[in-house]
């Protein structure tokens, strides 16, 4: 408890008052006890001849001293610091009376139980009615507890300012309430113009990922890792498509009795580099696989056509939804040797309802109905890699455009290969996919061009063997 006038003791830094009638309220030293005992900061304070006046709970709490103990007391010698010091604490202590403003100092004080606390105090004058110094008022906390809350405000501003990775600080209804400069720059908008706006504006896609995980640290507490989320940040030069690390931790309010979630701590930092290294690296393991895989079951096929299929069969795991394998009418072509248009017969495809092996066909000789400039012509023509995609364009439109080219109804990527062996060329290798996957990429085209030598060998010995 604090000292006041209902206690007994003077009240030596304000004007004195009538004691009220009745109990019609608290009166001022009531307040001003409340005051006192609800701060966080221990307090106690000294009239202008240094006898102490008022003492908090919390000063009781640090030194063990009561109120009643310490109030009444000319400053601490004898009681709260070492004979040794007590003439240099009160002299710094009184002297905030002179100085303006406030003084810090640090210094050592005893414990009703003989320890020493090592104490950082804030002290100033207090003034009277007539504006002259009538006393000394100082706060003061353990030097720990006052280092670890600059340690946390500093750590705040640093993580605001400096940190090179992404804090934004999200509020209960999970709109960005604080952004860092780094979380401003990865979602390429300004710090304050993100402030109170939902994700949904501020990202393309991931939007739905990222709420749920923050509903969930609202509801659940933070997870015990880190998570990785893909988003699409918009930009000028159109949405790009980036993976975020991501911690979480709940923030609760320590002024409440009871926790009471004030929103999230979102840390993120883009590791799409790392991870689509991770990702081409598992890919080009699994597709090495894949070939190996193949060669070894192709080396059992008595069939050389057989073989063909094999591989075919093999590299569409993962990559296309449907292939066909064309070959040219007559045999092969040497380089500058083709006399008129190249035509190509249908020698293998994949089933167009349930999935299944890759069927032979084509024992009638037929050309392919392919009209001038399509995929697999052009790729004989520059014996290269050639990939063709519908873009954009509605789904009876895509259809249109997959039949026209003699290709299943749902492919809207094509990529060909041309199979080449000894010097000639033996026909085309086509891969195709649906609406559900992206488009051939380069990195594509060079596995397509490694199962296109393996199925050339494989038609090429065909035609030696006559099968």
């Amino acid at each position: 408890m604090s000292a006041s006038r209902r206690s007994g003791t003077t009240d030596e830094l304000g004007p004195d008052e009538p004691e009220r009638a009745g109990p019609v309220g608290p009166d001022g030293s009531d307040l001003l006890a409340a005051l006192l005992d609800g701060m966080d900061a221990a307090l106690c304070a000294f009239d202008a001849g240094g006898v102490v006046t008022h003492w908090n709970r919390e000063a009781e709490r640090i030194l063990g001293w009561t109120a009643a103990e310490a109030v009444g007391r000319h400053g601490f010698a004898g009681w709260a610091v070492r004979p040794a010091d007590a003439e240099e604490v009160e002299r710094r202590l009184m002297s905030a009376m002179e100085a303006p403003g406030r003084q810090v100092h640090e210094f050592a004080l005893l414990t009703k139980d003989g320890g020493r606390v090592l104490v950082r105090t804030q002290s100033a004058a207090v003034r009277g009615p007539d504006g002259k110094p009538a006393g000394v008022y100082c706060a003061f906390s353990e030097v720990h507890a006052q280092i670890d809350l600059e340690r946390s405000i500093a750590l705040s501003e640093a993580l605001f300012e400096d940190a090179s990775w992404g804090v934004v600080l999200v509020d209960a209804d999970l709109r960005p309430a604080v952004v860092n400069a780094h979380a401003a720059r990865a979602l390429g908008i300004g710090r304050t113009s993100a402030l109170g706006r939902p994700l949904g504006e501020l990202l393309a896609q991931g939007v739905e990922e990222l709420e749920s995980a923050l509903t969930h640290v609202l509801a659940e507490g933070a997870p015990p890792a880190p998570a990785e989320i893909w988003v699409s940040v918009r930009t000028p030069e159109g949405d790009q498509r980036r993976c975020w690390r991501c911690g979480f931790v709940r923030l609760a309010s320590p002024l409440a009795e009871e926790p009471v979630p004030l929103g999230v701590a979102w840390l993120f930092q883009d590791v799409t580099e790392g991870k689509q290294g991770e990702q081409e690296a598992a890919l080009l393991r699994f597709r090495t696989n894949q070939l190996h895989r193949a060669a070894r079951a192709a080396a059992e096929c008595e069939d050389p056509g057989e073989a063909a299929t094999v591989h075919l069969d093999f590299a569409l795991a993962g990559f296309a939804d449907h292939a066909l394998i064309d070959r040219v009418a007559g045999g092969a072509v040497a380089d500058g040797a083709a006399e008129g248009p190249v035509r190509l017969v249908r020698v293998a495809t994949t089933p167009s309802g349930a999935p299944g092996p890759s069927l032979l066909t084509g024992q009638a000789g037929l050309p392919v109905r392919y009209g001038q400039g399509h995929p697999a012509l052009q790729c004989v023509e520059r014996a290269g890699s050639v990939r063709a995609s519908v873009g954009a364009v509605p789904a009876e439109q895509a259809r249109e455009w997959a039949l026209a080219r003699q290709w299943p109804e749902d492919a809207v990527h094509a990529l060909c290969a041309v199979l080449r062996s000894r010097g000639r060329t033996l026909g085309v290798v086509t891969f195709l996919r649906g609406s559900g996957r992206s488009q051939f990429e380069r990195v594509d085209a060079v596995y397509a061009e490694d199962v296109a030598v393996r199925i050339a060998a494989a038609l090429d010995l065909a035609g030696v063997v006559g099968r």
